[in-house]
């Protein structure tokens, strides 16, 4: 039995903390000695090509977030006022932000059950409707989701049949795999996230890749203010404060050198999780797909009240009594108020996940002792709530 003053004591369980190590600092320290602080420098120059190496990507471009990557992108394909965006619906609202930047228009897609992401048949099926209509969208924004790629080659095919670009969100994906290679660089662009929750991090900071030069030259330009060519200040077009700076790239630059042990330990999270927890009834682990090798960025499960005896927001309730962070799966962005006028195709699935679905702590520097401590939490809850 674990008492109250005993949980006032625990230490806090959070979802997905940054997880540190020693190389980080030497290159920070790097930046430091050598006065080099402001954006762009080194660090920025060799994480952008330790990253394409990583990826697989011929070119890189470092910027302040992966929302900022995304701007990039949008911008860089040309998107312009009232054009549509086709946009996965199950994902955080950073995907679809920057279309409206554009002062463009987002229509949702709903998920597959087979990843949780953007499920092919039915974009196939609205491109095919908006072909008819003569109004195809600007372009579609591919999400990967908590770690799992989304099943691409259809996807891709479709975009090309329609000869729409493809903008991969590889925020949550960095690290996974889709047939051999990294998601994220089988589309005309892709977009990474390094915010702090991320499986590495540079604290904020994302990355824009793409095979195109001119596109990343152009793309590196604006995120430097579109400053010209000249030895004063002048500038012919609007631009961005995007770059990101030598000091958190010195940052990306140790992280990336553990990359795929932070993998291991985010699926060694996953198998300790699903072996003790895998056989109480009602509750599924998100799957992982065939076609691909998942990161498990974050562990989500979906809880079903009626096989469980409770619902999936008296588990994450009981886990707060306990220090312990955990959080429902995302809010489908058709959902959202923000987003309460925008068209969506489907959405019965997101929705459903949204409803019973819960991601577990899954830092890669958690401790087998912090992950009994939330299996024994859900399995008291089963115990006690799915006999009462």
């Amino acid at each position: 039995m674990v008492t109250i003053a005993l949980v006032q004591r625990m230490k806090p369980i959070l979802l997905s903390p940054p997880h540190m190590g020693s190389e980080e600092l030497r290159f920070v320290h790097e930046a430091f000695t050598t006065n080099w602080i402001a954006p762009v420098g080194p660090n920025v120059d060799a994480f952008e090509a330790e990253f394409c190496q990583t990826v697989g990507s011929a070119h890189a471009v470092a910027v302040s977030s992966g929302t900022a990557a995304l701007h990039l992108a949008l911008r860089l394909i040309g998107v312009a006022p009232e054009d549509e965006v086709f946009c996965s619906t199950l994902t955080f609202v950073a995907t679809a932000n920057p279309i409206t930047y554009m002062v463009a228009k987002p229509v949702f897609i709903d998920s597959d059950r087979t990843s949780w992401n953007m499920d092919p048949e039915l974009l196939s099926t609205a491109l095919k409707q908006r072909d008819r209509s003569g109004k195809l969208p600007k372009a579609v924004i591919l999400v990967h989701l908590y770690g799992q790629s989304a099943d691409i080659d259809p996807i891709l095919e479709i975009c090309d049949r329609y000869d729409i670009p493809l903008i991969e969100d590889a925020a949550e994906a960095l690290g996974a795999t889709y047939k051999g290679r990294t998601p994220g660089t089988f589309g005309r662009m892709g977009i990474y996230s390094f915010n702090g929750n991320k499986i590495i991090t540079t604290s904020g900071g994302g990355m824009l890749v793409s095979a195109e030069p001119t596109l990343m030259e152009k793309a590196r330009f604006l995120a430097t203010q579109a400053r010209d060519p000249a030895p004063h200040y002048q500038h012919s077009e609007v631009g961005y404060n995007y770059r990101l700076s030598n000091v958190l790239a010195g940052i990306g630059r140790g992280q990336l050198q553990v990359l795929s042990e932070r993998v291991a330990a985010r699926r060694h999270n996953f198998e300790t999780y699903y072996q003790a927890l895998g056989t109480l009834p009602g509750l599924k682990f998100m799957p992982e797909a065939a076609f691909g090798k998942a990161t498990r960025w974050l562990t989500c499960l979906t809880v079903d009240p009626e096989q469980f005896g409770c619902d999936r927001e008296q588990i994450r309730l009981a886990l707060a009594d306990h220090h312990i962070e955990s959080r429902p799966v995302w809010k489908p962005l058709h959902l959202q108020p923000v987003f309460a006028e925008a068209e969506c195709m489907g959405g019965a699935v997101a929705e459903h996940l949204f409803q019973r679905g819960l991601c577990l702590p899954s830092g890669s520097s958690l401790t087998d002792e912090d992950l009994q401590r939330v299996i024994q939490v859900i399995q008291d809850v089963y115990h006690q709530k799915g006999r009462s």
